[in-house]
């Protein structure tokens, strides 16, 4: 992955290296930065600006815990399956949310939530995201993954953060590509097992949180589970909300 090559030369990128896949043989999944990066949310705008003309796609990564910055898994350590994963394109993201509802809850499905225009673009939330994300978490670092957006960079990254849940990561990815289209999500952070989405569309209702929330809970229940206790709870935190972030145990 010639990350140099494919940047402007007046993008400065930070010293890193290139991480291979313990799951994919000699295949360069990821750009790496060696260190936590000063200005971090300022250089990932700028990669996301440039992403249409050099195929990368930036990521924020989190450790597994804030105080493994010296392993810094899974990034540094290569703990990545690309070859495990199959395509997003190839599966639906209504029928998978609803197979994962059917799975975990014990009510009838509620069906999808409707979209919504955004106000704001959603590069220019995504951006100010970034910007109070890397504020609270200093050690972050910065990785660039070769993908066509957001969504696919995890899948092509070979992140394995669901896998409790499934580990077939394009099933999730085809499900924050439609996020993209109908909420204005913009992939911005991950973690060994977090995912961080911006959302320039929102619900501003209770019901529209109560139906964005049935999702959440098909694509990430310990949200509920481990979290809010009930998805009307979940629902109250989600009306407005410019982020979502999600964890899997």
């Amino acid at each position: 992955m010639n990350v140099e090559l494919s940047l402007p030369r007046d993008v400065v990128l930070p010293s890193g290296r290139t991480v291979t896949a313990e799951g994919g043989g000699d295949i360069p999944v990821l750009w790496l930065s060696d260190d936590a990066v000063s200005g971090a949310a300022e250089l990932w705008t700028r990669l996301r600006e440039e992403h249409a003309g050099s195929g990368l796609w930036p990521l924020l990564l989190e450790p597994l815990r804030p105080d493994d910055e010296g392993a810094f898994r899974p990034w540094a350590t290569g703990e990545l399956y690309p070859e495990d994963m199959s395509s997003p394109q190839a599966h639906d993201p209504a029928a998978l949310l609803a197979a994962w509802w059917d799975k975990y809850a014990e009510e009838e499905w509620p069906g999808l939530a409707p979209g919504r225009e955004p106000e704001r673009h959603p590069d220019e939330v995504a951006a100010e995201f970034a910007e109070g994300f890397a504020a609270r978490r200093p050690y972050i670092r910065l990785g660039l993954v070769a993908a066509g957006r957001g969504a696919d960079a995890l899948t092509a990254v070979g992140w394995s953060g669901p896998a409790n849940y499934d580990d077939d990561t394009a099933k999730y990815s085809a499900v924050v590509r439609d996020w993209e289209q109908r909420f204005g999500a913009r992939v911005v952070a991950v973690g060994f097992d977090t995912l961080h989405l911006s959302v320039a569309a929102p619900p501003i209702s209770a019901e529209e949180a109560l139906l964005v929330a049935a999702e959440h809970f098909a694509f990430c229940p310990d949200l509920v589970w481990q979290g809010s206790g009930t998805l009307s709870a979940y629902a109250e935190r989600l009306i407005g909300a410019g982020h979502w972030e999600f964890w899997w145990d």
